[in-house]
C-alpha cells in the first residue's frame, strides 16, 4: 500500500507508464463511489485494488450475478473503496482514470480494467490495457494520459487510500463489510448470500 512519503516514486512510475503524459485540467471529485439504493437494509463495502488478482477474479466471476441479484434489485447498497497494492502505479493509474471520467463512468472503467488484468499482467503492457479501459468509459487516449498525469488527483487518491486503510483496518484485499461486519479475502456466491442474509436480520 502506498504511503505519502512514497509519492515521488509513484509520480515517477506513473509518468514512465504513460510516457510523459501532459497535465490534466481538473482533479476528480472526492467521495465514495456507490451503486444501488442508499436506503437499502444491507450496506456493503468492498475495499479493493485494481492490481489485486483476487479482486479481479471477484469482479469478473462473482460480482455480476451478485449485482443483479442484490444491488440492482435494491436489496444492497454497494460502496467501492480504493486500495493500492503492488504494482501500485497500475492500480493508481486505473483509479485516476476512472475518477477523472466521472461518477457515471467510474464503474465501467473499473470493470474494464479488472477484465484487462490477465492481459497486462502477462504482457507487461499496462498502457494498452489502461487506454482500452478508458475507452470503455468514453475517454480518448489523450484524456486518459491527462488523467493519469494529474498530480492533484494523485494527492487526492493517496489521501483517500490512507483514509480507507484506516477506516476499514485493511490487512488484505479484497476486504468486504456488511453492515459493519468485516470479511477479509475473496467470497463465493454462497458466502455472499449468507453474509447478506445475516446482515438483513439486523
Amino acid at each position: 500500500m502506498a504511503q505519502p512519503n512514497r509519492r515521488v516514486a509513484l509520480v515517477a512510475a506513473l509518468g514512465a507508464l504513460m510516457f510523459a503524459a501532459g497535465s490534466a485540467t481538473a482533479a476528480p471529485a472526492p467521495g465514495d463511489m456507490t451503486l444501488g439504493d442508499p436506503k437499502a437494509k444491507v450496506q456493503m463495502v468492498e475495499y479493493a485494488s485494481l492490481s489485486c488478482v483476487h479482486c479481479a477474479a471477484f469482479n469478473n466471476e462473482v460480482f455480476p450475478a451478485f449485482r443483479k441479484k442484490y444491488i440492482d434489485s435494491g436489496k444492497v447498497h454497494y460502496t467501492f473503496r480504493e486500495i493500492l497494492t503492488p504494482p501500485q502505479q497500475v492500480a493508481a493509474a486505473g483509479f485516476l482514470t476512472a475518477r477523472c471520467a466521472g461518477k457515471d463512468r467510474y464503474f465501467p472503467i473499473l470493470d474494464a480494467m479488472f477484465h484487462e488484468f490477465d492481459a497486462w499482467s502477462q504482457s507487461g503492457d499496462v498502457r494498452a490495457s489502461l487506454l482500452k479501459a478508458g475507452k470503455a468509459g468514453g475517454l480518448s487516449d489523450q484524456q486518459v494520459m491527462a488523467c493519469v498525469a494529474d498530480e492533484k488527483a494523485l494527492d487526492a487518491l493517496q489521501t483517500r487510500v490512507a483514509e480507507n486503510v484506516k477506516r476499514g483496518d485493511i490487512t488484505g484485499t479484497p476486504t468486504f463489510s456488511f453492515n459493519g461486519k468485516a470479511h477479509v479475502g475473496p467470497m463465493t456466491a454462497a458466502e455472499l448470500d449468507a453474509a447478506v442474509a445475516q446482515a438483513s436480520k439486523k
